[in-house]
């Protein structure tokens, strides 16, 4: 999934990426770029992001 279809889905997310330093919303790549790359990118460990981010997942696309 790339970081923009995470936004589109979960808007709720931005908050979670901006903890980590990651300003999707305005960076061009966030339309190609997947979570690990990102990730990967900003030095953040993946499974800590993506258990964050599952909770988002749980509750369901706001």
């Amino acid at each position: 999934m790339s970081l923009m279809e995470l936004l589109q889905t979960y808007p709720g997310a931005k908050d979670i990426l901006a903890r980590y330093g990651m300003g999707c919303l305005g960076c061009m790549g966030s339309t190609m770029e997947t979570i690990e790359g990102g990730a990967r990118m900003h030095g953040i460990d993946l499974r800590i992001l993506l258990n964050e981010l599952s909770r988002l997942e749980e509750k369901g696309p706001e």
